[in-house]
């Protein structure tokens, strides 16, 4: 048979006009292959059918199946011999493969007593979206195998933390914990596995333990043993909640998971106890919660940046921004977001799953602008202020001038040291009030009203003072340092 390209072709030179022969030419192909091909575009190729050694033996190895289904092929081959076969044995075992009856398996459907066991399970359910960024999105179900009381809770993630927060949400929609939960070989619950020998995730068993939980993984390939959960609950949420429903977002579609469960899945007439699953449910015979309940919440350390926030989950929070630089704690459900440093809640957010934003604090805003505003001051800057407010308000104006502000303030230090805190303190409130702000104008009103606070050596002529030149700055700080180290203010 040719391609289909060539039947195309040779359509197509027919309806050009060109005869059989041309076509033939052209296509360099038998005269009698196009017109074959003319007449029947799609020929029907004969199947052949061809004996097989088999054949004569067939009605035997029925026979022998039907006395034995179990029969191995090398023992039918054996008797086959015996009644003159001489072919081989793939053929054989081809054949068999073909008549056996393939066995079915029988389960037994076990009914669990009230409170002894839960069965759970995730579900894929695509994605949320949130602005420009996709997350994903799965389903928890929980559900109480006596009564088929189901639970189930959304999350964008199946990680440790949130496999617990789910279950301890659904512990306390049940009022109480099981003797017994089945689950699958996730990595969450199941490290490593060696048919009956389990080694469990550590943390999971440790969730567990308060709750006096025993888990039970199934066997792998064996969904029947958590069949409640995975045929039931996971296909009923599938079918009956999702269809025809849109969400905000997470909290929302929690919320109408929420009213679903209680106003449909755990009201309607369940096809296998014939009763409603509220009825059926009986929790006095739960394992009572523990008073003391785990925090489940997303947690992860990290690192205050400059711009006074944290990185969480692809996005930006603000904290205080004197924790720049410190590593802080934090923990997150899908509703808040707290930050932690040493062991005291510092700062509290809304949790948003869009990535890529920065979430501030109002307060966070005002304390950085506060810093940006004051990220001038110096040693020098913080010894004047110490002087009171009038001298930290001339400060931040003589910062507004736009003058060197250093030199200003190692000028203002100087004639502190000439004149004294107190004259120094006067002249600033009175350039204030004539709101005369630099170094010059502190000097004038000195010159013009005070003496110098040193007085001169005996023997010296008093001189008139005029504007004195600046010490050195080695001397300066020396006297800073030693005023520092007396943890004394400079008189």
């Amino acid at each position: 048979m040719i391609n289909r390209r060539l039947v195309f072709e040779i359509h197509r030179l027919a309806n050009d006009g060109l005869s059989r022969r041309k076509i033939a030419r052209t296509l360099q192909l038998d005269r009698a292959t196009v017109s074959k091909y003319l007449a029947e575009p799609n020929p029907v190729r004969p199947s052949v059918v061809r004996a097989s050694k088999l054949d004569p033996f067939k009605d035997l190895i029925e026979g022998l199946i039907e006395k034995d289904q179990q029969i191995s092929a090398t023992v039918i081959h054996q008797r086959l011999e015996a009644h003159g076969f001489d072919g081989g044995l793939s053929i054989l075992r081809a054949y068999l493969q073909k008549i056996r009856p393939k066995p079915s398996k029988a389960f037994i459907r076990f009914e669990s007593p009230p409170g002894e066991q839960f069965q759970l399970d995730w579900g894929h359910f695509g994605a949320l979206a949130y602005g420009n960024t996709s997350r994903k999105l799965y389903c928890l179900a929980v559900i109480e195998c006596h009564s088929r009381l189901l639970t189930i809770e959304f999350t964008h993630s199946q990680k440790q933390d949130t496999l617990h927060r789910a279950l301890l949400n659904a512990f306390q929609f049940f009022g109480g914990s099981p003797r017994q939960l089945v689950h699958d070989n996730m990595l969450t619950a199941v490290i490593e596995r060696d048919g009956p020998l389990v080694r469990f995730n550590e943390a999971f068993l440790e969730f567990l333990r308060p709750f006096h939980t025993t888990p039970f993984p199934c066997n792998p390939g064996q969904a029947h043993e958590k069949g409640k959960i995975e045929k039931g609950a996971i296909h009923y949420i599938r079918h009956n909640f999702w269809p025809l429903r849109s969400f905000r977002d997470l909290e929302d579609l929690q919320t109408q998971a929420h009213q679903w469960r209680d106003q449909v899945a755990n009201q309607r007439v369940h096809a296998t106890t014939g009763e409603r699953p509220i009825d059926r449910f009986q929790p006095q015979s739960l394992r009572p919660l523990p008073l003391l309940l785990p925090d489940c919440r997303d947690t992860a350390p990290a690192k205050v940046h400059s711009d006074f926030a944290i990185r969480f989950d692809g996005k930006n929070y603000t904290v205080p921004p004197r924790l720049v630089g410190k590593t802080v704690l934090v923990k997150a459900d899908p509703v808040r977001l707290t930050v932690y440093y040493k062991d005291k809640a510092v700062a509290t957010h809304p949790r948003t799953f869009e990535r890529h934003r920065r979430i501030e604090l109002p307060q966070h805003v005002e304390e950085a602008r506060r810093r940006q505003n004051h990220h001038w001051l110096s040693e020098d800057a913080a010894i004047l202020i110490s002087l009171g407010e009038d001298a930290k308000s001339y400060i931040e104006r003589l910062a507004q001038t736009g003058a060197p502000l250093k030199k200003s303030l190692a000028r203002l230090l100087a004639l502190m040291q000439d004149y004294g805190s107190a004259a120094l303190l006067d002249a600033i409130r009175r350039a204030l009030a004539h709101r005369a702000y630099g170094a010059d104008y502190i000097e004038n009103i000195l010159y013009q009203d005070m003496t110098p606070h040193k007085a001169p050596a005996a023997g010296q002529d008093r001189k008139p003072r005029g504007p004195q030149p600046h010490p050195p700055a080695g001397a300066l700080f020396g006297r800073l340092r030693y005023f520092r180290c007396r943890k004394e203010k400079p008189p």
